[in-house]
């Protein structure tokens, strides 16, 4: 498959890509790692007339650190988050994300920005985004704008991105030293993208979960969370039986779409299946007995 013909932009600075979105609107993609648009029109599902790649852009790639909070650019590569120190110490969360994410050739070039911006509902990013509570920053050429993770994405491929915006930072929260997560998943292969999987965090003082989050991906248009299972956890001991029945909540509540991979009757048992094991595997990470 080909890509229909588009004209291609390489801009020097971050204002002249700003420039060119605003210029030519819905007629223009944002190019960053290239590994969800180039697939999208090569199958002549995307057909931009205008492609505004920002990789000869300075600056871009920068992973910071301030007062425990951890801002990625729009160049940052899943590699290179993979690798980084900064991340592994301040953002566990998203270290522990990283070996998940599509095959090695795919982490190498795509970037951590372009995935939450695609906002593709079986990738493992968005649903770290919602269940960290991350910050987004949408720049145009008339300023900037912080939008919620909450708020971004908002339905299949669908995000809260205006077609003149280019998502140029991504700030995860300090992470509390009380704090255990998990990444788990299905998929046919190791690589392909998950038939459903699960971000979990919690919070464990003294032996008592004092808060949680249960962020799905695969399971529905979006990464969801399950608030109903998340506050069925808190205020007791992290066991079995409360894993358990927090899987049973989300098992009732959601409703995954079918195809040829899975019905909606399995992934809705995979989702409580994975709720206990993922779960499960971050209180393993402190020893702590389910």
């Amino acid at each position: 498959m080909k890509a229909p013909p588009f004209i291609y932009h390489r801009p020097e600075t971050l204002d002249d890509a700003l420039a060119l979105l605003a210029e030519h609107g819905d007629e223009a993609k944002v190019l960053a790692g290239g590994q969800s648009l180039i697939p999208l029109m090569a199958l002549r599902m995307g057909r931009p007339a205008h492609v505004v790649d920002l990789g000869a852009i300075d600056g871009l790639a920068e992973i910071t650190e301030a007062d425990g909070a951890v801002s990625l650019g729009p160049l940052v590569r899943h590699e290179q988050a993979n690798r980084s120190d900064v991340i592994a110490q301040h953002a566990p969360l998203v270290a522990q994300t990283m070996p998940h994410v599509a095959h090695r050739a795919i982490r190498t070039q795509g970037t951590v920005l372009g995935s939450i911006a695609h906002g593709d509902p079986a990738a493992e990013m968005p649903a770290v985004v919602i269940a960290t509570g991350a910050t987004l920053t949408a720049t145009s050429s008339s300023g900037e704008r912080t939008i919620a993770a909450a708020e971004f994405f908002e339905g299949y491929l669908d995000t809260a991105l205006r077609s003149d915006e280019i998502l140029t930072d991504v700030t995860f929260p300090a992470w509390p030293s009380t704090a255990v997560s998990s990444v788990v998943e299905v998929a046919r292969r190791h690589g392909d993208y998950a038939l459903v999987g699960v971000v979990t965090t919690l919070d464990i003082t003294d032996d008592i979960v004092t808060d949680a989050a249960l962020a799905y991906f695969g399971a529905a248009s979006t990464a969801i969370r399950v608030s109903a299972a998340e506050q069925s956890l808190i205020g007791s001991s992290p066991s079995r039986e409360a894993f358990d029945a927090a899987a049973t909540i989300v098992a009732a509540e959601l409703a995954p779409p079918a195809d040829i991979h899975g019905s909606t009757a399995y992934r809705k048992h995979l989702a409580g299946v994975l709720t206990t094991r993922g779960l499960t595997a971050a209180v393993d990470s402190i020893g702590v007995p389910a």
